[in-house]
């Protein structure tokens, strides 16, 4: 499954909170100066580099005085604030040092939910790219809201992928890889060398997965990203933060960390966006026929096969379309509001008036 990626190609690297972390709070300057230098060897071989981090909030809450991370929403954001300029001085220092310029992104999953706001983002960053500058990327926590997070730098960076096209994403972790159970709880957990975004271990491991002491991800979310890029026909390398040379040893295609493989060819742009550039507004369940219609023939989603319908949503909202047992199965912009697929649910299309879901707004998981 390993390959090396072509030159020229971007590679995105995120980097965790508790992979820069110092023990006894805020951020070690030697960790951080590692991940800096893997950044630049990337660039140095030939790839266009961003860099997706975490890490505000584990360097702000020391400053203010605070001996843990907290765990309220005010308190987050304050430390937030506080920390975002720390981490990239620190960053924006390391990388002066190696005569390389960094950019601060700052982004909002309520920002790429708007199709202009995405393009621009998108827009932005391989400008930065083409101009030889380092993204360095993260979630605006001073700003944001629960309800408009992604929720991890997993996803983001996974996302950020999609943005620049990225030959790989490559997340590094306190771990050498994933592990086929909870290393924390085996005596001998076998590392994962390499795995295909559809094998059934990675649903077993997003399933037992918990989150780390200092960051908001987990296995959970690794999973969730590597698939993510899965559909872009983007790579994803977890690999160990401590080794100076991963990021260098996956882009040539080498044995270092977890490789997913992904999907052998890409979602449009427009259908990227869909699936993971907009938040859920509603669910739309279906019975077996039109599972089969939308997996096996790539049809549109009629009303003949809506067993029932979740939340408020609006006719250009996107929706997840699940099975019986809730299962996702596609997700899509809605072709009519959720009181008008209540009241044509199980009908047929000529009564409907039309596709609950058209296929070309439509993105299949399964």
């Amino acid at each position: 499954m390993r390959r090396a990626i072509a030159k020229g190609l971007p590679v995105v690297v995120k980097v965790g909170s508790s992979s820069i972390a110092a023990p006894a709070g805020g951020v070690s300057d030697a960790a951080l100066d590692r991940i800096v230098g893997q950044v630049a060897a990337v660039r140095a071989s030939g790839h266009p580099a961003v860099l997706v981090t975490s890490g505000a909030v584990a360097a702000g809450f020391p400053e203010l005085g605070m001996d843990r991370r907290p765990t309220d929403l005010p308190g987050l954001q304050a430390a937030a604030a506080v920390g975002q300029g720390r981490l990239m001085e620190r960053y924006a220092a390391s990388f002066a040092r190696r005569e390389l310029t960094v950019g601060q992104v700052l982004l909002t999953r309520d920002v790429l939910a708007r199709r202009a706001q995405y393009l621009h983002a998108r827009d932005a960053l391989e400008r930065m790219l083409t101009l030889g500058v380092v993204p360095v990327v993260n979630e605006n926590d001073t700003v944001v809201v629960d309800e408009l997070r992604f929720g991890d730098n997993d996803r983001l960076a996974a996302i950020v992928s999609h943005l620049v096209q990225a030959g790989m994403l490559i997340i590094l972790t306190d771990t050498p890889g994933l592990y086929s159970e909870d290393p924390r709880l085996t005596d001998q957990p076998e590392l994962l060398g390499a795995v295909a975004h559809t094998d059934r271990i990675l649903d077993e491991l997003r399933e037992a997965s918990s989150a780390g002491a200092y960051g908001s991800g987990g296995v959970a979310t690794k999973v969730a990203a590597a698939r993510m890029a899965a559909f872009s026909g983007i790579p994803t390398v977890v690999a160990p933060a401590e080794d100076p040379d991963a990021v260098v040893t996956a882009v040539a295609g080498g044995e270092v960390g977890t490789w997913v493989d992904p999907r052998s060819e890409r979602l449009p742009a427009r259908k990227l966006w869909i699936a993971f550039g907009q938040p859920s507004e509603g669910r739309i369940v279906v019975d077996d026929g039109a599972l089969r219609a939308l997996a096996d023939h790539g049809r549109s989603l009629l009303a003949v096969g809506v067993v029932d319908v979740e939340g408020g949503f609006e006719a250009g909202s996107a929706v997840e379309v699940v099975d019986r047992s809730g299962g996702l199965v596609a997700k899509g912009l809605a072709g009519m509001s959720a009181v008008d697929v209540r009241r044509v649910a199980g009908e047929h299309s000529s009564v409907a008036g039309g596709a609950v879901i058209h296929r070309d707004d439509l993105v299949v998981f399964v």
